[in-house]
């Protein structure tokens, strides 16, 4: 009865989503439902109705507490977007303006840098915009550019200031910095395989790529994950993938551009705002003096397990400050930018507090724990199996790593732990493996069906889209079993 109670909740929203008739929202707040009357069931049984209280007590303002790190980003990240947007139509030129020839190294720095950056520095889909624009300017369109786009959800364990990460890491126990470099480890495989696939992909849009190019594309994407890890190791999470994509991006363009004075100063005068941002969020985390200053200014910690909050140190204040400059520069309508920002934000906003509110009560009332000891029961060490294919399906069918982190991480760390395996590591899987998957959501492949104005059928886009579940599936398998083994 307790193992049943434990698994409503979870199987509701899954069922929900699977069905295609409910929207992330609905099923968020149908699965918190259930989870606040399965966990008050469950405690009133064992303890009694002042447990309740208490866990109600305890619960629900740490889930408030956790899911305002992740809202402060998701409203400002889309402020930030939307005031690029009214400066664009102010004449401030898009990242996306002018026609460029088609060829190989541009293709590449579209797909791998400047798409996973702008999706890294805002999220929520943003990027996936970006890389259509970008590869229409370079005369692709209809399917190919829909699979080609999908490249820029690849870091998207770093996207929008890696919100999902934090999360997950909250949720596991972990610090941010601790599992965006175990998911470092793992992009590089996972990142090896697309490699594979989008050469085979370029190859059907019309720009083949020779031996020659595909070594150095090898390189560049080796640089890439190099400085991701290394942006992990020594820097905050925030910027793993913010500053490597920018950085290169910023090489690759010289190097294969060559631009003359008026050129670049073009560039740099379009990309302003995204330079500005870049350049605020590396100083306050990579300038010790003031990294030393802002972190602690006026930082609140309510509670010992959950991160604390510097309002001049997070990525949020930045996203702001630089995106009401942009406004106010632009002398574009400020009231407009912010409703509509309003209006782009609330939905996301409203399913990360449902669904990081159900993984508070997940792990407070024990019912985590009691799937895993369920599972442990069934299928012994093999259960471990079972992470790669949860994570990829919460990816696939939220399309949030911040939500689909929310609602499965309790149940899989305490899955490792009852099969004494490193909980780390299981949730470095769940990470990667979910925040990779999230590119395939219908969410995604709709939106870019819709902006492409394909006609082709979901089930024929996904018999041309299935492949790149293939490297984060595989790798987190892979994964899975090297933890077995090594705890044989």
């Amino acid at each position: 009865m307790t193992t049943l109670l434990s698994l409503l909740p979870l199987l509701l929203v899954l069922g929900l989503l699977a069905s295609g008739r409910a929207s992330a929202l609905v099923a968020g707040l149908a699965g918190l439902a259930a989870t606040l009357a399965a966990s008050a069931t469950l405690v009133l049984q064992a303890e009694g109705p002042a447990a309740v209280a208490l866990l109600f007590r305890r619960e629900v303002p740490a889930g408030l507490w956790l899911s305002w790190h992740v809202i402060a980003i998701i409203v400002t990240g889309v402020f930030f977007h939307r005031a690029t947007l009214a400066r664009s139509g102010a004449g401030g030129g898009t990242l996306g303006a002018g026609t460029l020839e088609a060829s190989p190294r541009r293709l590449f720095s579209v797909c791998f840098l400047l798409a996973p950056f702008a999706e890294s520095v805002t999220g929520f889909g943003v990027g996936y915009i970006i890389a259509l624009a970008a590869l229409r300017r370079l005369g692709t369109g209809g399917m190919p550019a829909l699979l080609l786009g999908l490249y820029s959800q690849s870091l998207v364990p770093w996207g929008a200031l890696a919100i999902g990460t934090t999360v997950g890491a909250t949720l596991a126990g972990l610090t941010p910095g601790q599992l965006g470099l175990s998911s470092a480890v793992l992009q590089v495989p996972i990142h090896a395989l697309y490699l594979l696939l989008y050469w085979r992909f370029a190859r059907e849009a019309g720009v083949a790529v020779p031996a020659l190019q595909k070594l150095d594309d090898l390189l560049w994407t080796a640089a890439l994950l190099a400085l991701v890890w290394l942006a992990n190791r020594f820097s905050d999470v925030e910027i793993a993938a913010a500053a490597p994509t920018a950085l290169l991006l910023a090489v690759r363009f010289w190097r294969d551009e060559r631009p003359d004075a008026a050129r670049l100063r073009t560039t740099l005068r379009t990309a302003a705002p995204y330079v500005a941002l870049t350049l605020a969020l590396c100083a306050t985390r990579l300038v010790t003096p003031l990294r030393d200053l802002l972190k602690p200014l006026w930082a609140l910690r309510p509670f010992d397990n959950q991160p604390a909050f510097a309002p001049f140190y997070a990525p949020g204040f930045w996203l702001l400050a630089i995106g009401l400059a942009v406004v106010l520069l632009a002398r574009a309508p400020l009231g407009k930018v912010a409703a509509e920002a309003a209006r782009g934000a609330w939905r996301a906003c409203a399913v990360t507090l449902a669904f990081v509110v159900m993984a508070e009560f997940y792990v407070g009332s024990g019912m985590a724990t009691s799937i895993a000891e369920a599972l442990r029961a069934v299928a012994g060490r093999g259960a471990a199996l079972g992470v790669p294919l949860f994570a990829a399906v919460g990816g696939f069918l939220t399309g949030s790593g911040a939500a689909a982190n929310a609602m499965l991480m309790p149940m899989e760390t305490a899955l490792a732990r009852a099969l004494a395996l490193d909980p780390a590591w299981i949730a470095a899987v769940q990470n990667s493996v979910t925040a990779n998957l999230t590119m395939l959501s219908p969410i995604r492949v709709s939106m870019g069906a819709a902006i492409l104005a394909l006609s082709t059928s979901d089930a024929a886009l996904y018999r041309r889209a299935w492949p790149l579940a293939l490297p984060p599936l595989l790798t987190g398998v892979a994964a899975v079993l090297a933890l077995l083994a090594l705890g044989n």
